[in-house]
């Protein structure tokens, strides 16, 4: 059992690490904002792979670390948690990749971008519409989505792959070990 949630902080971290670096590397402007798809397919991938609650972690230090090393702004908290979460929601609701990336691009799309007009004016001084929000965020969610979307099936794979030699007694044992 240890080893299983070694493992799961070992792949947190992963995420997190490849979410930060990912996002320093690609990443392009879109309206007021820049966007970040490498931090929307983590999340996606992480809803997928590990559940609702790990994503809004990794999620919330992905943007934490960014904003400290200078490379983000505080409006990364609101897009990238709130997508996480509901990607999470709609993974484990739908059973269907699909259902996490609506649920990435509604939650930071639409929801954080909204929810990121009040804090842009509070914090940062910025009086905008939420159509200055919008815009922008849906893009770099939708392109999160979509690179997400092209790498689960590889990445589903993979895992399938690592069981095929375990017993299923064994796999049983780690599903459960998840829920």
């Amino acid at each position: 059992m240890q080893t299983k949630a070694t493992l799961r902080f070992t792949i947190m971290a992963l995420l997190v690490a490849i979410g930060i670096v990912g996002s320093s590397f690609l990443w392009f402007p879109a309206g007021v904002a820049k966007a970040y798809p490498v931090q929307h397919a983590v999340n996606i991938i992480a809803a997928v792979t590990l559940g609702p609650g790990p994503a809004v972690i990794i999620a919330f230090m992905i943007a934490l670390i960014r904003n400290l090393l200078g490379i983000g702004t505080v409006l990364a908290f609101p897009g990238s948690i709130i997508g996480a979460l509901l990607a999470g929601l709609l993974y484990k609701w739908t059973g269907k990749t699909y259902g996490a990336a609506i649920g990435e691009v509604i939650g930071t799309g639409i929801i954080g971008a909204l929810i990121s007009v009040p804090i842009a004016s509070l914090l940062l001084g910025k009086n905008a519409g939420a159509f200055a929000f919008i815009p922008p965020f849906f893009i770099s969610s939708l392109a999160g989505a979509i690179l997400s979307l092209l790498l689960l099936p590889a990445l589903k794979k993979a895992l399938r792959q690592e069981n095929r030699g375990k017993s299923s007694a064994e796999q049983d044992m780690e599903k459960a070990s998840t829920l």
